[in-house]
């Protein structure tokens, strides 16, 4: 049990530090280009690669079965939209490591928030007191990090 949780917190791992990366690249490419045009180029980039390997077949999927999904998974895109934007947008003014310790702030209060209502489908997780006082420490991070 231990091991394969291991597997998955060093995929989550990874997610957390490609994000930074990503973040910091696309600021830097909104300082040259433009935010819009930054958070442009990002996404037709993803869009590509995710065309050549849906191609390729890497993982073979059932997009046959996109009517059956609820209109509001949809937004995903949308979302993903926001998100650079405003990661392209928040960390040349706040510095990397206070624009991501809020990002992670919020996205840990959001996920407790959609985990105890079971949002869109997914299994209920309970919210106790020590996931509250983990996200107080969160935003006693952020609240530090802004100190200089």
């Amino acid at each position: 049990m231990l091991g394969h949780s291991l597997i998955y917190l060093a995929i989550a791992a990874l997610a957390g530090l490609t994000m930074a990366l990503q973040g910091s690249m696309n600021s830097m490419l909104g300082k040259k280009i433009g935010i819009l045009e930054a958070s442009f180029i990002a996404h037709l980039s993803a869009a590509l690669i995710f065309i050549i390997l849906i191609l390729l077949n890497i993982k073979k999927g059932n997009i046959e079965a996109w009517r059956e999904a609820p209109w509001y998974l949809y937004l995903g895109g949308l979302l993903g939209v926001i998100i650079t934007y405003t990661v392209i947008v928040s960390i040349p003014e706040l510095g990397m490591a206070v624009a991501t310790t809020a990002i992670v702030t919020a996205q840990v209060s959001t996920a407790c928030v959609l985990d105890y209502l079971g949002a869109f489908g997914m299994e209920k997780v309970p919210f106790s007191w020590l996931k509250l006082v983990g996200i107080v420490f969160l935003a006693l991070g952020v609240r530090l990090m802004l100190v200089k």
